[in-house]
C-alpha cells in the first residue's frame, strides 16, 4: 500500500467489508433487539423469585438492563467475527458444490463471475450462520451464569444488590470472553 493513495476496486471493498468487524444495520438491530429481549428475562427472576417490587426498582432494572444490552450486543459482535471465517471454511465446498450445479446451465455467464457468486454466497451462508450461532451461544451462556450467581455465588447479598451484580457480572464475562482469540 506504498504510493500515492492507492484505491480500491468495489469488488475489493466489498470483499473487505465482509471480513471486517462492522455488522450491518440489519445484524445491529438484531443483536441489539435480542440482547435487550435476554437482558430483560431477569427482570422476571428477581421480581417473581427474589421477591423485588418491580415500580420502585423500576430505576436499577432500566439502568442495569440497558448496560446488559450493550455488553451482549457487544460480545454478539465479536463472537460472530471470530466464527465467521470458520464457518466460511468448513462451508465453503458445500456451498461450491451447490452453486456450481444451480450455476451449471447458465452458459453466458464467465467462470470469474461464477467464482463471484460463489464467493459471495458463501459469505452469505457463513454471515447467517455465525450469527444466529453467536446469538445461541451468548444467550444460553449468559443466563446460565445469571442463575449461578444469583443462587449460588451471590444467594446472601440483598435481591438488589444480586441483581445488579449478578446481571452486570454476568454480560461483562461475556463480553470479555469475547474478546478473545480462538
Amino acid at each position: 500500500m506504498s504510493g500515492k493513495g492507492k484505491q480500491f476496486t468495489r469488488e475489493e471493498e466489498l470483499l473487505l467489508q465482509d471480513f471486517s468487524r462492522n455488522v450491518s444495520t440489519k445484524s445491529n438491530a438484531l443483536f441489539y433487539g435480542n440482547a435487550f429481549i435476554v437482558s430483560a428475562i431477569p427482570i422476571w427472576l428477581f421480581w417473581r423469585i427474589h421477591l423485588m417490587d418491580i415500580v420502585t426498582s423500576s430505576p436499577v432494572f432500566l439502568l442495569v438492563t440497558c448496560l446488559s444490552t450493550w455488553l451482549m450486543a457487544f460480545a454478539y459482535r465479536n463472537t460472530k467475527f471470530s466464527l465467521k471465517h470458520k464457518v466460511a471454511v468448513k462451508r465453503e465446498e458445500a456451498v461450491t458444490l451447490e452453486m456450481n450445479k444451480r450455476l451449471a446451465d447458465d452458459k453466458k455467464m464467465s467462470k470469474k463471475e461464477k467464482d463471484e457468486r460463489i464467493l459471495w454466497k458463501k459469505n452469505e451462508v457463513a454471515d447467517y450462520e455465525a450469527t444466529t450461532f453467536s446469538i445461541f451461544y451468548n444467550n444460553a451462556l449468559f443466563l446460565a451464569l445469571i442463575i449461578f450467581a444469583s443462587f449460588y455465588i451471590l444467594r446472601s447479598f440483598s435481591p438488589a444488590v444480586n441483581y445488579v451484580l449478578s446481571v452486570s457480572a454476568a454480560g461483562g464475562l461475556l463480553a470479555l470472553l469475547s474478546t478473545g482469540t480462538q
